[in-house]
């Protein structure tokens, strides 16, 4: 019988062909010189695109994750690189939503050029002062400001990045973050914090059962506030804890959080070992898991802050508690002591003589001592914060101190 021959491909990338297969999902096939014979895998799917997707999703894992330069040495496309950039790296860190975000700009900005297959060698200075004039002027959504000078900036430096990635030089600068960022001046009182608890424990509601459907909503937002007001953790940090075993975050003998999970290397936005107070320490006692078990979405807090009457526009985002708490804890500390409010915060680094002689978070005491006395304070002006009983069921939220009546 004559050799049956394929189809024309779909999508081809170097060595990798898409096919479609009659009544199945399309084919990924290869040439595997390492076994000297032909390989082919399902795509998953028999929808062009999203075969597309999957030809480069196994292309870039067989690659290794790293980007192969033309063969032609042409300067690559920058939505490409950009699009790999996102498969191979950028939706597996922890930051993904931000970066995904970040390089939507630049994207959205390509899309209003003449001419829009713009190339990594011809991103230059003039270029770059054009994309941040261009993203300046656009709108925030749901939002009344303009965009800061430092969110502008990081999709500067994610673009470049990803042409990094790409093993191109890129031919601009970017701007270091300390010089154009401007660090919101609010910091919200131990009343406005309380207040925030109360928002979570007391929703304002006109039936029983109204209330009881906003508290179990708001339970998310709850365990957010104790985390952070108890580590003075990156809303980040935060979102990423967990209890698991595996994790090796919550060090229960301890009464010691690591914000630092197993497996997860340092960044230059450090993640301490922090002590906590006894109180917290019951409560995580209880949790199972992520500790904030649904994602806190930007909304939810944007509501908060307009019910209380925050500032807003930069002023009152999510960092609010950690800025806040590390405001109240310093003059509390007092300054001889206050290196450690800056190991609380990670912005000290570890020195040779700690790889030596491990710190112990006991050393934190006097750390400790002012972060107890400001949840003492947060809890007479909003009882149940994190002493007394919570009442609603569902979520991470249980009964801090037993015997305790709500």
């Amino acid at each position: 019988m004559p050799k049956s021959h394929r189809p024309k491909a779909l999508y081809q990338r170097g060595e990798f062909s898409l096919y479609p297969r009659p009544g199945r999902n399309l084919e990924i096939v290869w040439y595997d010189r390492d076994r000297r014979r032909e390989r082919s895998i399902s795509a998953g799917t028999a929808d062009v695109e999203g075969g597309k997707l999957a030809l480069d999703k196994h292309y870039l894992h067989v690659t290794g994750g790293e980007y192969i330069p033309p063969v032609n040495r042409v300067s690559p496309l920058v939505a490409s690189v950009i699009a790999d950039y996102q498969l191979a790296k950028g939706d597996q860190a922890k930051s993904a939503d931000a970066i995904r975000h970040r390089l939507a700009h630049v994207v959205r900005y390509i899309g209003t050029l003449p001419d829009k297959a713009v190339r990594c060698d011809a991103i230059d200075e003039r270029w770059i002062a054009k994309f941040r004039t261009w993203l300046a002027k656009q709108p925030m959504p749901g939002q009344n400001r303009q965009r800061s000078p430092a969110t502008i900036e990081n999709s500067v430096l994610q673009l470049a990045a990803a042409i990094r990635w790409a093993k191109q030089i890129p031919g601009f600068d970017t701007i270091p973050l300390p010089e154009v960022t401007r660090s919101p001046s609010f910091r919200a009182s131990i009343p406005q914090i309380a207040a925030m608890f109360r928002y979570c424990l007391d929703p304002k509601a006109r039936t029983d059962k109204e209330r009881a459907r906003r508290i179990r909503e708001r339970s998310n937002l709850l365990a957010f506030l104790r985390l952070s007001v108890a580590t003075w953790a990156r809303p980040d940090a935060v979102m990423d804890a967990s209890t698991a075993p595996e994790r090796g975050q919550w060090l229960s003998q301890a009464r010691a959080f690591n914000l630092n999970p197993v497996g997860r290397r340092q960044t230059r936005k450090r993640r301490s070992l922090v002590p906590v107070p006894e109180c917290v320490g019951e409560w995580l006692d209880t949790v199972e898991g992520p500790i904030v078990p649904k994602e806190l979405s930007k909304s939810t807090w944007r509501r908060m802050e307009k019910d209380l009457g925050l500032p807003g526009a930069g002023q009152s985002g999510m960092k609010l508690i950690r800025r806040s708490i590390a405001h109240h804890a310093r003059p509390i500390i007092g300054e001889r002591d206050w290196i450690q409010g800056e190991t609380y915060l990670g912005h000290r680094a570890p020195s040779t003589s700690d790889f030596y002689a491990l710190p112990d978070p006991a050393h934190l005491g006097v750390a400790l001592a002012a972060t107890q006395a400001l949840i003492d304070e947060i809890d007479k002006l909003a009882p149940g914060a994190f002493y007394r009983t919570f009442t609603a069921t569902g979520g991470n939220v249980v009964v801090l101190k037993p015997g305790l009546s709500a």
